[in-house]
């Protein structure tokens, strides 16, 4: 995914043509700054089961559990950010994880817990 070239024409082709394992890390989002200070990292992944909060669009604010994360289409989709179709029905909206903050971290996996220090 890597490219040397600064044309933005470029950079989006790398990005839709990158593998799914070099897109993982399109799907970071920054810290708040209490796990910022605890964690000594600015950003880290967004996984299922993290607390996060939106920082743009329409529904700036809102915070909630993070349902799904769709690494093909780098997207995330979180509880209680949806929107209404025209026949009222809720389908969730997908919002990209460089605009939310993560506000608390699902440390159940082992090696996650590990890699940032923590020891259970």
């Amino acid at each position: 995914m890597a490219t040397t070239s600064s044309q933005p024409r470029k950079q989006r082709k790398a990005q839709a043509n990158a593998p799914l394992h070099e897109r993982g890390r399109a799907l970071s989002a920054p810290l708040a700054s209490d796990l910022r200070e605890q964690y000594k990292k600015r950003h880290l992944r967004v996984v299922k089961g993290d607390t996060v909060k939106v920082l743009r669009g329409d529904h700036r604010g809102d915070e909630g559990v993070v349902d799904e994360v769709d690494v093909k289409h780098t997207r995330i989709l979180v509880h209680g950010v949806s929107v209404t179709k025209s026949d009222n029905t809720e389908v969730p909206r997908p919002v990209h994880p460089s605009n939310v903050q993560i506000t608390k971290l699902n440390l159940k996996d082992a090696k996650r817990a590990a890699r940032l220090g923590e020891v259970e």
